[in-house]
């Protein structure tokens, strides 16, 4: 009581300013509060992020095995292990439509991505993910102190990966 008390013994123009003060403190908590409570976008980024990573992880450990269980079949290899290195996570393709004007002396693209939802959750269609890209192999085999096996590993496993044979390394395991 106290306080209406303190403000009607105010002037009036004081009284304005503390209203408008007031106010102001309020929007500003309102705004604080509107930005704790709408957190829900960068959490959802983490958890597609994290996702990614491990279909990425996934994919590779996969990958890893079906070619060493390939791998092995081959006359000589013996045990064979396989370690890939990939690139980095999935690749998202989004749908997109677009012109193209050409006349005599130039050529104009105009390119839009296809949006879903409606409001502010509009986001782009994803058209393809694509795995990551595998950058690197090292095979480790039993038999790869025979020249004649680790050409076969090389070929075969440039082949089952799409891999130039510089990218691949065929070693003797202990």
């Amino acid at each position: 009581m106290e306080i209406i008390e303190k403000l009607r013994e105010m002037p009036a123009k004081k009284r304005m300013t503390a209203a408008t003060v007031f106010c102001g403190l309020l929007g500003l908590l309102l705004i604080l509060l509107s930005s704790c409570t709408d957190s829900k976008q960068p959490e959802t980024s983490l958890n597609t992020d994290i996702s990614a990573l491990s279909r990425a992880e996934d994919y590779r450990e996969d990958t890893e095995r079906r070619l060493a269980e390939f791998l092995g079949s081959i006359d000589g290899a013996g045990e064979v292990r396989v370690y890939l290195t990939v690139g980095s996570g999935d690749r998202y393709v989004y749908a997109s439509e677009g012109r193209r004007i050409t006349s005599e002396n130039r050529s104009e693209e105009e390119r839009k991505y296809v949006m879903t939802g409606s409001g502010n959750e509009k986001n782009a269609l994803v058209e393809t993910v694509e795995n990551p890209e595998i950058c690197g192999a090292v095979i480790v085999c039993t038999g790869g102190d025979s020249a004649e096996v680790r050409e076969r590993m090389y070929r075969a496993a440039a082949a089952a990966l799409g891999l130039p044979t510089n990218k691949i390394y065929v070693t003797r395991k202990k």
